[in-house]
């Protein structure tokens, strides 16, 4: 097949050594995608890589190695799961450095945008940054759906940022688990700033929530966003907001929206116990108010620590966390028991015809392994 004028000029600076680096972006101008997907697909294979050599080239920033983890991690087989536990025991003495800033809101309010040019201002200060993506999954493969597209592609290129997408797979439980995981895996490399991007749509929110120092909530103005954030309650939860787009004829109607919300602010109570919540704007297209935010968050993070809620917010979420792995493995041994599968084919037809109360069938099956 012959290459058409553009595939020969543009040359591509990735190779399957740094493909881990570049995991966000699965289609790039002019690299062949067969190729592009080999590459991949060597880096992720880790299922012949010890656990030593694994703690010795996360510890090391080998995105490579830290790539092929991060799968490991994410794999629900009960192999893998074991042996990713040996691994994240062994770094953990090397993670805990970074500050932890969970990224959300609506589709169109310009996240992806936000985020790199928040992680090339950082970069320029000497910063390591790690952003997760954390996409929505197809209810019919699991995959990813926003993995596919190339986003961030300036700062995917750049030595000191890793991108990493991952599909939800429709369970709050795995995003939780997963994410904190690969948050750790990505400390241990070295990363000091660890952006976690959601969809905004959901529940994904209270789940990042239980995993970040802080976190930040990006509106736009005129979609009414203003009032749905505060009737989703995810307001409530933020430590900062951002009005993003704040730029040509709409600077004019951020700057009433940021008044409005910081109105709203006033009778809400603050997520973060002594910290006021600010309404910040920016143009991301622009690089406008980035330095401003980042600003905000260093203040957060340097009165939270003085304070002492730093610390113990970190606490509080490993309790949480625990306590999330336990209710997840209660759910997965009992629709995994055989007592239980064998006891639903018989009931499911009665509940379904009505024969058979929903609750009652609940507490049949529940007696069953005396839950």
């Amino acid at each position: 097949m012959k290459k058409t004028k553009q595939e020969k000029k543009y040359k591509p600076d990735w190779t399957p050594e740094n493909a881990g680096s570049e995991f966000a972006v699965s289609v790039v101008k002019g690299v062949d995608s067969s190729k592009f997907a080999t590459a991949v697909k060597k880096v992720e294979k880790g299922n012949d890589v010890s656990v030593e050599k694994f703690v010795d080239g996360i510890i090391s920033n080998d995105r490579v190695i830290l790539a092929k983890a991060i799968t490991l991690v994410e794999s629900n087989s009960e192999k893998h799961f074991h042996k990713a536990q040996k691994v994240l025991n062994k770094i953990l003495p090397f993670t805990g450095k970074s500050i932890r800033v969970g990224i959300s809101g609506v589709p169109g309010a310009g996240k992806s945008t936000f985020i790199e040019s928040l992680g090339m201002h950082l970069i320029s200060q000497g910063h390591k940054v790690a952003v997760l993506s954390i996409d929505p999954s197809s209810s019919i493969t699991k995959g990813s759906i926003l993995g596919d597209k190339t986003r961030m592609e300036k700062l995917s290129k750049e030595n000191n940022c890793f991108i990493r997408p991952s599909p939800s797979g429709g369970a709050l439980g795995g995003v939780t688990r997963k994410t904190q995981e690969t948050i750790l895996l990505c400390e241990a490399a070295g990363y000091d700033v660890i952006l976690i991007e959601t969809v905004g749509v959901g529940q994904s929110e209270i789940a990042v929530r239980s995993m970040v120092d802080f976190f930040l909530l990006i509106l736009i103005s005129g979609a009414g966003d203003e009032l749905q954030g505060i009737k989703k309650g995810i307001i409530e939860i933020a430590d900062s907001i951002v009005i993003n787009k704040a730029d040509g004829e709409n600077e004019k109607n951020a700057k009433i929206a940021k008044a409005e919300l910081t109105t709203a602010l006033h009778f809400l109570s603050p997520f973060t116990k002594n910290w006021k919540v600010n309404v910040s704007l920016t143009s991301a297209l622009f690089g406008k108010g980035i330095t401003e935010v980042w600003n905000v968050i260093k203040d957060f993070e340097q009165k939270t620590k003085s304070s002492g809620s730093f610390n113990q917010r970190r606490k509080e979420q490993l309790l949480e966390w625990s306590l999330k792995i336990v209710e997840n493995e209660l759910i997965s041994r009992f629709y995994n028991s055989p007592k239980i599968k064998e006891e639903i084919s018989v009931i499911k037809q009665d509940v379904l015809s009505g024969k058979l109360l929903p609750t009652t069938a609940a507490e049949h099956l529940l007696s069953i392994l005396k839950l």
